[in-house]
């Protein structure tokens, strides 16, 4: 056989394994379950705690939909002017102020972050502090500026952790996909996060793999004392993942699932946004290692590059490597709606993903390392 048949061999069978062996990574059928409300017999406090900097085009279309919660308990709203320098503090106060009847809303902000802080987890440190002073509470909702809630979102979230003794539960929000380049970055941007963190291993109550989605968080606060958060990954860029394994290491339940209830109105006006989304933490998630990340780029290569070039050089074995590929990408494309033939563009996506990548390590060592609004983190 040619040097390129076994290179694709070596690609279907990474296929095959991932395919069958990772956890069903490919399947979107991991969402909260329905229940009915009786199984709830005392509905606990809540506390809302929503970090924002910089983001008062997207909160008059995802504040309201907190607001408006219909949740049968107690519930608060605090979000968290992070400084910014757009008027977001203002315009939260006067959302609220149209909607009287509401969740009460109360804005707070905590200056500049301590050293070895980054800004979001500041945030919500202040939040979290602001929650706790004022009520009695039992659950903590965090979430990001960006993410508008169903009215039900609440009260399924924490009929969901209570019926099933958790002590996080999370979902990854809906992404906006309607732009060509949203639709060519986003879903497999859920489908790579699903294929590192397999929602069905993650759930496992014995299982190592500890993972979350930020912008939707709902979090037992005795638990989170007990991990120490947030002061425990005070420095952590890609937060949402630490948390989880703090509450891991602590005993606590983790669940992580696909949303029905929550979505992101964050819109991305070209590639150069999208591409700074992932730049932004990628070589973090490899934790600035040049071994790791030569690796990866090898992998990828092997993954999704090798298939469709196998195929076009006349290999079998790239032909049936590239068809397991798209099989799996079919269903998260479903999930968002988008033609199934989408998903023969993933071997492209793919490369664009090793290149944000690249760039990503090249950013930290030319010391802008996690840029996020102005900020830097090392």
């Amino acid at each position: 056989m040619s040097l390129v048949t076994w290179v694709a061999l070596a690609s279907l069978a990474v296929w095959l394994w991932l395919l069958l062996g990772q956890g069903f990574f490919w399947r979107t059928d991991v969402r909260l379950p329905p229940g009915p409300d009786a199984e709830v017999t005392h509905w606990p406090t809540v506390a809302v705690v929503v970090p924002a900097r910089d983001e008062a085009a997207v909160l008059p279309s995802s504040l309201p939909s907190l607001l408006a919660q219909e949740y049968p308990g107690r519930a608060e709203v605090f979000l968290v002017d992070d400084g910014s320098r757009d008027g977001t503090a203002e315009v939260a106060r006067e959302l609220a102020r149209a909607r009287p009847g509401g969740l009460p809303l109360t804005v707070g902000s905590p200056g500049d972050p301590a050293p070895g802080w980054t800004g979001k987890l500041w945030a919500l440190r202040h939040g979290i502090a602001l929650a706790r002073a004022r009520t009695d509470t039992e659950f903590l909702l965090l979430t990001d500026a960006d993410i508008a809630h169903a009215p039900d979102s609440l009260r399924a979230l924490v009929r969901s952790a209570r019926g099933r003794g958790l002590d996080l539960v999370s979902q990854m929000a809906r992404l906006r996909v309607e732009g060509r380049w949203e639709r060519l970055v986003i879903p497999a941007f859920v489908y790579f996060f699903a294929q590192l963190y397999p929602f069905r291993r993650v759930n496992r109550p014995a299982s190592r793999t500890a993972a979350a989605a930020g912008g939707c968080v709902l979090l037992r606060t005795e638990t989170a004392v007990r991990a120490g958060i947030p002061d425990s990954v005070r420095g952590a860029v890609i937060d949402d993942v630490t948390v989880a394994r703090a509450v891991q290491r602590a005993g606590g339940r983790i669940w992580l699932g696909l949303a029905d209830r929550a979505w992101s109105v964050r819109p991305y006006a070209g590639l150069a946004e999208l591409w700074d989304m992932v730049a932004r933490t990628a070589y973090a998630q490899l934790r600035h290692s040049r071994l790791l990340l030569a690796g990866t780029v090898a992998g990828l290569a092997l993954v999704y590059a090798v298939p469709p070039v196998a195929a076009l050089c006349g290999s079998w074995a790239g032909w049936a490597a590239w068809l397991v590929m798209t099989v799996t990408y079919v269903p998260m494309l479903r999930y968002y709606g988008q033609p199934l033939w989408w998903a023969l563009t993933l071997p492209f996506t793919a490369v664009l993903y090793t290149l944000m990548t690249l760039d990503s390590a090249r950013r930290h060592h030319r010391g802008r390392g996690a840029a996020w609004k102005g900020r830097t983190y090392a």
